[in-house]
């Protein structure tokens, strides 16, 4: 028998494997649902569509191996018996492993409420602890007998199918060529998961805003297997608890409890504000301090944004918790800083569960506008399960055409967005993230009649902190675009009782010149400087504040103004509170790998090597050792460690109420 006789009954046969696996997957999805589900929970089509795209994933990956292996001469079970045993044995291996991947789900979930994760190899640190609880509790006997007649059954259907006598047939070389090609786009479609351009991924289960409904709808090898990378994303109990005094004093916890550590402040007011006002916190991209007007870059990039800068209260000294987009994003929603590496904590499935100040606005609409795709760094998952009822708004719904690879322009997307709230009924609370401040650069052709881009000299450019004139044009288009957005935002109904946030994602890498002491450049932290604004007319006064605030400030703060009861949970503080005590900003670089913490007048930090550094940051000189300054040092020192410790802790037990 040739290998070409061989063609198609090889792939009838993994296809039929692969329909039985698929199946089998989809019979187990079911019966979970039915046994773990509430009297109340109705049956989710959309739940087990979703999962049917996982476990096609999965089915995918076995398929083209099995396609691939199967190939040779040698390895072709239709000409080769010792082959076709060869393959007996290795399906009813994988057979077993998928039984024992399930199994381990199903009772993972009776336990622990969660899907399978990594975190399950902690049991194997005390396994005969562990598998004396399973026998102790769980009918291991049963379980063990009906997984080998299972099995059993599973090898029956192999041999029938692999020592079946089909019918052998040439097929041409050209018919081969495109069922080959066919199969393997298929197979590859399947483990893309989505016609789009990111993959499935595991935060979309989050995106139904329910914990069983995304419970029901992730595959147990897709959970493990995406959680592996974060199997040691932990925390260490004793120091949380070392250091929770001193932080829950910083914090002004009401009823500290280093035993539960507890974090809660709720603010109640006593006089609600009567009309509920709106909230629009627009979170820029790549916003960096020293490249804006607000702080005196000679080059002017910025003067809209710093002419209504004047308007509100504006935070020079703001400071990101981390350095990169989906690290601010997280930071500003959920109020505890991104400590997690390498890959930030909106990639991790143990921390899907957070808290919000967000939901604390009862019977506000929430949205969520962005130019591109929420699938980027699973930020849908972070918003969808956390933030109850909000409506997300991305690429696909807008009628404006996608620029480039982050979606439509932030002009269109402000202008969109603006259509959306003026139809909104109730108070809402909207998030708007840009992003034009970024590489490629992209400035729309429909703007050029009314944006002249500028074109400088590259001397001038790099005095002035900018590398390119696309990058230049790229952040005044960012000023052009928030200041198209105010002027049709100030003609429209909501603008009189909406508070208007602006701040940074992060800031950007380089030098910070002559505009700011050295302390930012030597040290980087000037990548982590952001403007921050509160802008109301007639809530908030106009107010240049030099004191320092950080994005874990945003929420606490926005929900003060609205006089909006709440529960805080997370490491930020009020920015209009009347306390005089000294703030401060932690900060955890991803890239540089440090932890630090910056205060009005000085900067602590310190790297892996355990190497630290203490500098001003009002000025260029010397820090003078003296008592006050040691002091002041050891509380910076062990303030750091207190906030690294505890971001740590509550990235994984910030969780919401139900």
């Amino acid at each position: 028998m040739t290998l070409n006789g061989s063609f198609l009954p090889r792939i009838q046969w993994i296809l039929k494997v692969s329909a039985v696996l698929l199946l089998l997957m989809t019979a187990y999805r079911v019966f979970f649902f039915l046994v773990y589900r509430s009297p109340e929970v109705p049956f989710s089509g959309t739940a087990l569509w979703l999962g049917l795209r996982f476990d096609a994933r999965v089915v995918g990956i076995v398929a083209l191996s099995m396609f691939i292996l199967s190939s040779f001469r040698f390895t072709n079970p239709f000409i080769h018996r010792k082959a076709a045993g060869w393959w007996m044995v290795l399906l009813t291996l994988v057979f077993i492993i998928m039984l024992t991947v399930y199994v381990t789900d199903f009772y993972h979930y009776d336990y622990l409420k969660q899907r399978l994760s990594a975190s399950v190899l902690i049991f194997l640190e005390d396994a005969a602890i562990s598998a004396q609880m399973m026998w102790e509790t769980y009918p291991v006997i049963l379980i063990m007998l009906s997984l080998f007649i299972i099995t059993y059954l599973w090898y029956r259907l192999m041999k029938r199918w692999l020592l079946s006598n089909s019918a052998f047939r040439i097929t041409p070389k050209k018919n081969r060529i495109i069922i080959a090609t066919a199969f393997c786009l298929l197979c590859g479609f399947a483990i893309f998961g989505k016609f789009s351009q990111y993959p499935l991924r595991w935060s979309d289960a989050y995106a139904f805003g329910n914990e069983f409904k995304a419970s029901v709808a992730l595959n147990p090898f897709q959970s493990f297997f995406s959680t592996m990378k974060y199997r040691y994303s932990s925390y260490d109990a004793q120091k949380v608890k070392g250091y929770y005094p001193l932080l829950a004093s910083y914090l002004q916890v009401p009823n500290p409890n280093a035993q539960t550590l507890n974090f809660e402040r709720s603010v109640q007011f006593n006089n609600n504000l009567e009309i509920k006002p709106n909230i629009v916190l627009v979170i820029c991209e790549s916003f960096a301090a020293p490249k804006s007007s607000m702080f005196g870059n000679r080059l002017n990039p910025t003067p809209y944004f710093d002419s209504l800068s004047r308007q509100g209260a504006f935070f020079a000294r703001c400071f990101t918790s981390g350095f990169g987009t989906a690290r601010g994003i997280w930071a500003t929603i959920t109020g505890v800083p991104d400590v997690n590496r390498p890959r930030t904590a909106s990639r991790n499935p143990l921390a899907v569960d957070q808290h919000s100040i967000i939901n604390d606005f009862k019977d506000y609409e929430k949205m969520y506008f962005l130019g591109g795709s929420t699938t980027w760094a699973n930020i849908r998952g972070l918003l969808s399960n956390n933030i109850e009822g909000i409506k997300i708004y991305e690429e696909d719904y807008f009628s404006s055409g996608k620029e480039d690879v982050w979606g439509i322009s932030d002009k269109n997307l402000f202008l969109e967005s603006h259509a959306i709230l003026t139809q909104v009924k109730k108070p809402f609370f909207a998030i708007i993230q840009t992003a034009n401040n970024h590489r490629p650069y992209t400035i729309p052709d429909e703007d050029l009649d009314e944006f002249t881009k500028l074109n400088y000299p590259k001397d001038t450019l790099t005095q002035n902190l900018f590398n390119s004139n696309e990058e230049l044009n790229a952040f005044r288009y960012m000023d052009f675009s928030i200041r198209k957005y105010m002027e049709v935002a100030s003609k429209g109904p909501y603008f009189k009782n909406t508070i208007f946030i602006f701040i940074g994602d992060h800031g950007l890498r380089g030098s910070a010149g002559d505009l700011f002491p050295q302390s930012f450049s030597k040290y980087d932290f000037q990548a982590e400087h952001v403007p921050l604004l509160f802008y109301a007319p007639g809530l908030i006064q106009p107010q240049w504040r030099m004191d320092v605030s950080s994005q874990l400030d945003v929420l606490p703060s926005a929900a003060y103004i609205a006089q909006q009861n709440h529960r805080n949970t997370g490491l930020g503080l009020n920015l209009f509170s009347s306390s005089t005590r000294d703030r401060y900003a932690f900060i955890a670089d991803p890239d540089r790998n440090t932890i630090a913490l910056v205060g009005n007048q000085y900067y602590w930090e310190m790297a892996p090597t355990g190497k630290t550094a203490f500098a001003s940051v009002i000025n260029n000189d010397p820090v003078p050792a003296t008592p006050q300054t040691d002091s002041i040092q050891r509380y910076m020192e062990q303030l750091t460690q207190a906030f690294q410790e505890t971001s740590r802790y509550l990235l994984l037990n910030n969780k919401k109420k139900n």
